[in-house]
């Protein structure tokens, strides 16, 4: 009966300060949280508000695991990324105006021959099988059997 006796207190408490709070005796207040009753009772009833909260709460754990040498490994991640980004826009871009400089495009044999003497487009080419045999290696790592714990 202690249990009963401190709920219906604690509910006649609430409903005095819902009677007593000047705030609440503001009609546009009451019509701004009946509003916001009915949009929050689909998330309540169907649990998703859980998610929300759930939500703000790993966002604050991360929020206090944020210190600063996780921060500015964070910034130099996405520096490097931004960075990649425009140095590879930049080269397509470079590219595709020196494409469409010449008249007529070189035969596969010009091409070659142009490639062989310029040790930028050689040192790409190297760059690109480095790349081709780097994701090789990795799908060969992948496919293998999983290591025991």
């Amino acid at each position: 009966m202690d249990n009963e006796s401190n709920a219906v207190a604690s509910r006649q408490s609430l409903e005095q300060i819902l009677k007593t709070a000047p705030e609440l005796q503001d009609q546009a207040t009451l019509d701004g949280l009946s509003d916001l009753i009915t949009k929050a009772a689909p998330l309540v009833q169907g649990r998703r508000l859980h998610n929300i909260v759930d939500l703000l709460a790993a966002t604050s754990d991360v929020i206090e695991m944020a210190d600063d040498a996780m921060v500015q490994k964070l910034m130099a991640l996405y520096e490097d990324g931004i960075g990649s980004a425009w140095a590879i826009s930049n080269a397509l871009r470079y590219a595709s105006a020196q494409a469409a400089y010449d008249e007529t495009p070189p035969t596969i044999w010009q091409s070659l021959r142009r490639l062989s003497k310029d040790e930028d487009a050689r040192r790409g080419i190297s760059m690109a099988i480095n790349l081709a045999a780097e994701f090789g290696r990795q799908s060969r790592a992948a496919s293998g059997p999983m290591p025991e714990d």
